[in-house]
C-alpha cells in the first residue's frame, strides 16, 4: 500500500485506534457533516455552522476538557496556539482552528501529523471554550532543543522525503497532494542532532472526502 493509500485509509476510515480514539470520533462526526454542508462556497459561513454543530457534539459526548488550563502553566503562544505545561513530559496546546478554513481541515491536519511524526503526535485531549471561542485541546511530548535548528538540515530532509520548497518555509508534495508549512525554527527543534517537528500545518489537496 502507498503512502497515500494509507493517509486516505486513516483519513477516511472509521476505526478508533488507541490515543486516537477521541480525534478519530471528532473527525469522523466533522466528515460525515462536511459531505452535508460543504457545498456553500461561503466558507465563514460553514465553519459559523460547523462550530455550534461541533459544540453540541461535544456536550452530548463528553468531549469537553474536564481539567483546568491554569494562566500559572502558561509557556508561550503564537497566532494559532498557546502552550501550557503540563507535566515533567508534555505540554497542553489549545488551537482555535485559525489557520485552517474549516474545524474538520485540522483534525485532519492532527491525522496526517500523528502519521508522519509519531515521535511528536498530538493527544486529543477535549475542547474548551474561552469567552465565546472554541479551542481545541491536545497534549504532546515536550521536546528539549540541544542546539539551534538548522533550516537547511529540515529542507534536505524534506526533499529526501519528496516535500519540495516552494517559498520561505513552505513545501509541497505532488505525489501526496500535501502542502506542509511554516517550518521555522520554532516549529522544528533539533535535539542531538534529530529533528523534531512539534507544531506543522498541513493542508490535504489530493484527496476526496
Amino acid at each position: 500500500m502507498s503512502i497515500k493509500d494509507e493517509l486516505q485509509c486513516i483519513i477516511l476510515g472509521n476505526e478508533y485506534v488507541g490515543n486516537a480514539n477521541q480525534l478519530k470520533i471528532v473527525q469522523n462526526f466533522l466528515r460525515g457533516n462536511a459531505q452535508i454542508s460543504y457545498g456553500s462556497q461561503d466558507k465563514k459561513f460553514v465553519k459559523r455552522q460547523e462550530e455550534k454543530y461541533l459544540i453540541n457534539f461535544a456536550e452530548t459526548n463528553n468531549l469537553f476538557y474536564p481539567g483546568e488550563i491554569s494562566e500559572r502553566n502558561f509557556v508561550t503562544e503564537g497566532t494559532e496556539q498557546q502552550v501550557y505545561r503540563y507535566n515533567d513530559f508534555q505540554v497542553i496546546k489549545t488551537n482555535d482552528s485559525i489557520f485552517y478554513e474549516t474545524w474538520y481541515d485540522y483534525f485532519n491536519n492532527l491525522l496526517v501529523h500523528n502519521y508522519f511524526f509519531p515521535a511528536t503526535s498530538y493527544e486529543f485531549s477535549g475542547f474548551c471554550k474561552k469567552g465565546e471561542k472554541l479551542f481545541a485541546v491536545v497534549c504532546q511530548d515536550f521536546i528539549v532543543a540541544t542546539e539551534p535548528t538548522d533550516l537547511n538540515a529540515v529542507k534536505q530532509f524534506l526533499e529526501y522525503n519528496g516535500f519540495h520548497n516552494i517559498r520561505n518555509n513552505d513545501y509541497y508534495n505532488a505525489e501526496l497532494g500535501i502542502i506542509f508549512e511554516d517550518l521555522h525554527d520554532e516549529n522544528v527543534l533539533s535535539r542531538n542532532r534529530a529533528l523534531f517537528f512539534i507544531d506543522t500545518i498541513f493542508y490535504l489537496t489530493g484527496y476526496s472526502f
